[in-house]
């Protein structure tokens, strides 16, 4: 078969299936697209490919990155508010501070699983703008609280309100780009952590010098004028954030079926899936949701004890000022951005997730280990700890996330196993708040300890994850034989690629079921 036969056979393969109006089902579009696409040579269709490819980069990547960026910021700037006067002003203890940097996560892990299902259910371009408004709202509230139980009711609502985000778009973006595109493109969201870590302590110095105006504290100002920028942002978001490929208004049809053919040739039919409690039953038991979900604690905890503490620890070393702590601890993020997307750009190419988890995950567990050992006296070197850890943990987070999504099949499958990693991954933000306590400074031992088995937690779950995976593409390379290329999409679930595959008698919806379980499958190392 041609390469022209080939993107026929597929594009009317796809044109071939129902209109759901979701991302479960392949649209049906008029036969007179399938054949449009047929009709390009090769080289006329890798440049519509890449076309493709740059408008869909340009219309979800920078927005989605924004969007994330206020999230983090708006979730950590309670640590600058704390070196601006936060707990003098309103008589916080630190156990009080720490419950209420804690509280956050409590009501942000609980609603993680079900945003994920009702951002399936609802539109992205409705959920995403609805819940970034609320919880802009919540931010503003806390810059006007008067006590401590005001400001763990408004944290508690700021965590619930913004729940939905992180998960949301993480699974969002790998319902848009083949596997082996993704890295560069959730690095690039996630740098917007990496950004408002690196710009946080810069913006909150700033707002803190507000201090006094309006009778306001300089604490509440950061708060105020934070949360107005992610209102305004969530108010453009009606406007600027989209929907499925099959749904997005900023394609035309030709591209609408082109994106889904190119999602198809990547995965089969790993990329549809209707709503079943058998697939929610097999996400829970697969052994590679809990091994991701260990993975994922293992980078959350030291990122948000990083984002929390680290002008704090900075400022623990004896030798600065508040404003120099909130200053100095913007460079080690910038390195963590260029970290982040030098491990995307070549996870990318090489197509390998799990190395780099193992090398940055050794190199954070070496940074903590220094934590430990070092006297306090050497506050330089105490603070090359700072970069070396910051930079290390950064990259493990996105290629987490990345490696996740490629991973798991089944549109309602990855949704459930990618709600539940978020989950327990992000209630590394509760362990993270309560162990970096007040009295241990100025080292801060028991909260870098438990930072660094953290870490090791993150370096063998990637090392159990790649080796299973390697046994079980291996597996699956001796019973069946190698998997389709690119082109044989209908080798996923004809009569002969069920004879092949050993799912004889089985139905379509079956086949859809089973996921990355189906034979087919090869999963990314």
């Amino acid at each position: 078969m041609t390469a022209v036969e080939e993107k026929l056979a597929g594009a009317q393969d796809v044109a071939a299936q129902g209109d759901s109006r979701t991302p479960s089902t392949i649209p049906d579009h008029k036969q007179a697209l399938a054949e449009e696409i047929a009709a390009m040579s090769p080289e006329e269709f890798e440049a519509a490919e890449k076309r493709l490819v740059a408008k869909i980069d340009r219309n979800l990547v920078p927005w989605m990155t924004l969007l994330f960026t206020m999230s983090f910021l708006d979730r950590i700037n309670i640590g600058t508010a704390k070196l601006a006067g936060l707990n003098t002003d309103l008589g916080l203890t630190s156990l009080q501070y720490n419950t209420a940097s804690m509280i956050f996560f409590v009501s942000y892990v609980a609603a993680e699983v079900p945003s994920n299902l009702v951002l399936k259910k609802f539109r992205p371009s409705r959920w995403i703008p609805f819940i970034m408004i609320v919880w802009s709202l919540f931010q503003i509230f806390m810059g006007l609280v008067t006590n401590y139980h005001q400001l763990l009711a408004m944290r508690f609502c700021l965590g619930l309100a913004e729940s939905g985000l992180f998960p949301g778009i993480s699974f969002f973006l790998t319902g848009w780009y083949k596997r082996k595109e993704a890295s560069k493109r959730i690095s690039l969201f996630f740098a917007g952590a990496v950004l408002a870590g690196a710009f946080g302590g810069i913006l909150g110095y700033a707002l803190s010098r507000m201090d006094g105006v309006g009778g306001k504290a300089g604490w509440s100002w950061i708060f105020i004028i934070e949360g107005l920028l992610s209102f305004v942002i969530g108010i453009a978001s009606i406007w600027m954030v989209h929907d499925w490929p099959d749904q997005a208004k900023f394609l035309t049809p030709l591209e609408k079926e082109m994106a889904l053919l190119r999602l198809k040739e990547d995965t089969g039919v790993m990329q549809e899936g209707t709503f079943s409690w058998k697939v929610i039953r097999r996400a829970l038991k697969d052994w590679k949701t809990p091994t991701f979900m260990l993975m994922y604690i293992g980078c959350a905890e030291p990122i948000y004890s990083q984002s929390l503490f680290s002008p704090t620890i900075i400022a623990a070393l004896g030798r600065f000022t508040t404003p120099q702590s909130l200053l100095l601890s913007t460079p080690p993020y910038v390195l963590a951005f260029i970290t982040t997307m030098t491990t995307a750009y070549f996870s990318d190419k090489t197509g390998k997730r799990g190395i780099f988890l193992m090398f940055w995950s050794s190199m954070a567990a070496i940074g903590y280990l220094l934590f430990l050992t070092i006297p306090i006296k050497h506050s330089g070197a105490l603070y090359f700890a700072v970069f070396l850890t910051t930079c290390s943990i950064a990259p493990c987070i996105a290629t987490t996330i990345v490696w996740s999504g490629n991973t798991f099949g089944n549109h309602y499958k990855k949704a459930t196993s990618m709600g539940f990693i978020f989950s327990l991954g992000n209630s590394g933000g509760i362990i993270s708040s309560q162990v970096y306590r007040g009295k241990d400074s100025p080292r801060f031992l028991v909260g870098q300890g438990v930072t660094f088995g953290f870490s090791c937690i993150c370096l063998l779950a990637s090392i159990t994850m790649y080796f299973g995976l390697r046994r079980e593409n291996a597996r699956r390379e001796r019973v069946y034989g190698p998997a389709p290329g690119p082109g044989q999409t209908s080798e996923w679930e004809s009569e002969e690629g069920k004879k092949r595959w050993g799912l004889e008698g089985m139905t379509r919806q079956e086949i859809v079921d089973l996921g990355d379980d189906h034979p087919a499958h090869r999963f990314i190392l």
